[in-house]
């Protein structure tokens, strides 16, 4: 599989605002844009060649919530930008690496994603991610 580089560092919050306020005063950081679906709302943040992505779940009972009611804002995941998200999975498969995402689905900016079972990277959520033509950075 060929990583093209690292797409974002997702940090999970569970005080969207208090966070994206920190990242703008703090380091001067301007938000690109925010996507809010029915589990969680994101804010991507631009650094050179790659992002920080805040992301608040809905609810505290699941996902990404709970996560962070349970252990407190942080890193969450790492997201590799991939030439071919299809072969990157089917190149993981075949060398056993356990998927939690069998197929591509829609994530962030238009761009396709599926996520790696952690209990196959060192207990990290890495994601990945192919950015589309639909404007997808």
């Amino acid at each position: 599989m060929k990583i093209k580089r690292i797409e974002h560092v997702a940090i999970a919050v569970g005080d969207m605002d208090a966070f994206k306020r920190m990242l703008e005063g703090t380091f001067g950081l301007s938000m690109e844009y925010e996507q809010t679906s029915d589990r969680s709302t994101l804010a991507m943040y631009p650094v050179a060649q790659t992002y920080i992505e805040v992301i608040q779940g809905k609810s505290v009972s699941a996902g990404t919530g709970r996560w962070a009611a349970e252990k407190g804002p942080g890193m969450h995941h790492l997201c590799f930008e991939v030439e071919d998200l299809k072969g990157a999975l089917a190149e993981l498969r075949a060398n056993h690496v356990g998927l939690l995402d069998e197929q591509p689905r829609p994530g962030h900016g238009g761009a396709m994603i599926a996520f790696v079972d952690p209990r196959f990277t060192g207990g990290v959520l890495i994601e990945l991610v192919q950015s589309g033509t639909s404007g997808a950075h």
